[in-house]
């Protein structure tokens, strides 16, 4: 195993917590973390439910706090590493963001829009092409997705 391999193993592990987070909050579990020179500089999760937000992914969460963090919106020589594959939004904004690189660990067969449905990440029409890596832990990324899922159906519905 590479350097490299073993880095996105370990930065993922700190995506997955992220996820198992979301999930403890009744949220998709979805995590996802930012690295740069070596680092986690930032850690967010869905927050859908909890902010009542269509936008509050955890790549859109983790890049508004990148982009405070780093005091700049263009967040070259950043990696995202997520559980889920981005949608068309957070792609789309993971290239405006100028991101570096992006880790995946699940392809999402409903909303994929860095492999599965579109290939917004890498599209050479684009203004920026980001490196990807996908399926990085990604039995386990599928499974917390499967777990939560399972568990919807089977808890008893409330009438509000």
């Amino acid at each position: 195993m590479t350097e490299l391999e073993s880095k996105d193993l370990e930065f993922m592990d700190a995506a997955i917590e992220e996820a198992r987070a979301a999930a403890a909050e009744g949220e998709v579990p979805v995590g996802a973390v930012a690295v740069l020179g070596g680092e986690i500089i930032a850690r967010a999760r869905n927050a859908k439910e909890k902010l009542r937000d269509p936008t509050a992914h955890a790549e859109m969460s983790l890049l508004r706090k990148t982009a405070e963090k780093l005091g700049a919106w263009r967040l070259t020589g950043v990696t995202v590493y997520v559980t889920l594959e981005p949608c068309p939004m957070c792609a789309g904004a993971m290239v405006l963001a100028r991101i570096d690189r992006l880790v995946f660990g699940t392809h999402d067969p409903k909303m994929g829009a860095v492999r599965t449905f579109y290939s917004i990440a890498d599209d050479p029409r684009l203004n920026h092409v980001m490196e990807i890596t996908s399926g990085v832990r990604e039995n386990e990324c599928a499974q917390i997705l499967s777990d939560f899922f399972r568990e919807l159906r089977i808890k008893p519905k409330t009438v509000s």
